[in-house]
């Protein structure tokens, strides 16, 4: 987002994502910190070894800094986007002849189609959904007596872009309109401040600590959804400076703690920078060079798939790679009078998802088909309680996953009988069951006709139907008894090999490291000389060479250094560190 090597409309894209995953840790991760800080106010994280309550603290603070460079970075955008003839416009500075016709657009596409409210003792303060933006006022009554206004911005029929008539690209955003109208609404009163707010809610729900064995589990989990959406807040964000007592009030209203208060001066919602790109889409400068998956060398094209996994194992690497070969098995499997099952873990799939159609054409064609559908996959619960009704109403057996647990595994089983011969092919992925995020996301996709591997990947399916773990295995890594001893194993091999003078190596590609075994493990393995490469997409706890500077403050006496993290792209973003010295450094 910061780097000017980027083309201009992929930093739009990137500042739209930073607020979306900001919008996520804020409903998931800050959300249990709340939850645990009501519940055990001295329990002290396991890395950090700070409460949650001091956890808490810190994420405040560094959202604070973090929001500061996200609005200046905005502020840079919509500049240069300037150049390109794209800008968004303040009501105040129009003519007469725009504003006029901005005012008739209000009057007219607008006003009736909100629902403005005042709080009053009869009207209480309404509920505010999920991250909608809400046009808020402190109105003065003709008694001098004041109240809140509200209107919510996001109606879902009203443009989030509005034209300004007579300025080709020019726009403003509906939610500045109706601020800017909020006197006319609220025409009996004065209006004394103004702001738009927008509230973030916990959507971190224990399923399993809810369930009632005496439920039907897939209708239970569509109820505790809708349930999701009326969680109390964790954030309450301002787009303006409101007086100090009015905040107070908003906060006592909303349920939300001060210090979880984030005024912005950016837009509270930046999604609409999508549309900046659609309209820009022609300037392909702006843009990366668009590039598709290629056709995997692995496989002869027009010839069916299974025999040429029955000839050697097969390895797909999205998203260089498409996705075609194993949607073509997975076809071919369905509609191969030879295979008799078909077994399948979904975390998580396509709105449209071609996967899908293919164990219902299975099952329709007789053949016996066992899909895992993961309904605690967070966010995607609606689009898989939806998918399994339509994989039950087809005939397939669905089972939903483990108590306690979710099932992440991306695992198929196509089982294969001709002549009296069993034959196993299984597919093993790191990437979900989806055609879109192929498309987008690094993973790899495993394809064998491995007997051994089979075996165990019916194993697999067959603990999973019974609702049990898989107790010890040889050719798989399954969680979550037979997969963090058998890593520490490998590291083990790595750090024996370089203290006896043998290269050790230990590349990781993972979407989290969090596991404070395997992170201590690792810095053994560091120690002992083992190089090593860790690729993480999201969260790290492990910071690299801090051990080492450690050693090296205890030594010289230092109280700052300043550690060097290299990002592709950033180039090296420095970071002052003054860690606490541990009794025996």
């Amino acid at each position: 987002m910061e780097s000017r090597e980027v083309p201009l409309c992929e930093r739009l894209n990137f500042a739209s994502i930073y607020q979306s995953n900001l919008d996520e840790f804020f409903m998931v991760r800050v959300g249990s910190l709340m939850d645990q800080m009501l519940l055990s106010k001295n329990l002290r994280d396991n890395k950090t070894h700070m409460t949650a309550e001091e956890q808490l603290k810190a994420i405040g603070r560094t959202v604070t800094r973090l929001n500061r460079r996200k609005d200046a970075v905005y502020a840079e955008l919509m500049e240069h986007l300037e150049g390109y003839g794209v800008r968004l416009v303040n009501f105040q500075k129009l003519g007469s002849r725009e504003s006029g016709e901005l005012e008739r657009y209000f009057d007219t596409e607008i006003a009736p189609l909100t629902s403005p409210t005042t709080v009053s003792r009869r009207q209480p303060f309404p509920f505010l959904q999920n991250k909608e933006i809400y046009a808020v006022g402190v109105l003065a009554g003709k008694s001098g007596q004041e109240k809140l206004g509200i209107i919510p911005c996001g109606t879902g029929v009203i443009p989030r872009l509005i034209g300004v008539p007579g300025q080709s690209g020019a726009y403003m955003l509906s939610e500045e309109l109706i601020l800017h109208f909020l006197p006319k609404v609220f025409s009996g009163y004065r209006v004394v401040s103004k702001s738009l707010i927008r509230v973030t809610r916990n959507a971190d729900i224990d399923a399993d600590a809810l369930y009632d064995e005496d439920l039907d589990y897939r209708e239970f989990m569509a109820k505790l959804i809708k349930r999701r959406r009326r969680l109390a807040p964790v954030r309450l964000e301002l787009s303006r400076e409101l007086d100090g007592d009015i905040v107070k009030t908003l906060c006592a209203y909303t349920d939300v703690k001060q210090d979880a208060v984030f005024r912005c001066r950016s837009p509270l919602d930046l999604s609409f920078l999508f549309q900046i790109q659609d309209i820009l889409r022609q300037r392909t400068e702006l843009f990366f060079e668009k590039r598709f998956p290629q056709r995997s060398a692995q496989f002869r094209p027009g010839c069916p798939v299974i025999p040429q996994i029955r000839e050697g194992d097969k390895l797909l690497s999205y998203p260089y790679e498409s996705m075609k070969p194993f949607l073509d098995f997975l076809q071919e499997a369905a509609s191969d009078p030879n295979v008799v099952s078909i077994k399948m873990t979904l975390y998580r799939v396509a709105r449209h998802s071609k996967i899908i159609e293919s164990l219902i054409e299975a099952a329709e064609n007789g053949k016996s088909v066992l899909a895992l559908v993961e309904l605690k996959a967070r966010f995607d619960e609606e689009n898989n309680i939806e998918w399994s009704r339509r994989l039950e109403e087809a005939g397939c057996q669905v089972i939903y996953g483990l108590d306690g647990f979710k099932v992440h595994s991306k695992l198929c089983l196509v089982t294969r009988r001709e002549n009296g011969k069993t034959e196993y092919f299984t597919q093993i992925g790191t990437g979900n069951y989806n055609e879109k995020t192929a498309r987008l996301y690094t993973d790899l996709s495993l394809m064998t006709a491995d007997t051994a591997i089979g075996l165990e990947a019916a194993a697999v399916f067959q603990a999973l139907a019974k609702g049990e773990t898989v107790e010890e295995s040889q050719q798989l890594l399954v969680a979550p008894k037979c997969l963090q001893n058998r890593i520490l194993d490998m590291i083990d091999e790595e750090i024996n090999a370089a203290r006896q003078g043998m290269p050790g190596y230990i590349g990781v590609k993972i979407n989290s490291l969090t596991d404070k075994v395997i992170i201590d493990r690792l810095i053994a393995a560091s120690q002992a000389g083992v190089k090593i490469d860790l690729i993480v997409r999201g969260i790290c706890c492990l910071l690299p060479g801090v051990l080492l500077l450690l050693y090296l403050m205890d030594q010289y006496g230092a109280q700052t250094v300043t550690v060097s993290h290299y990002g592709v792209r950033e180039g090296y973003l420095h970071q002052k560190i003054q860690p606490a010295l541990p009794d025996n450094s």
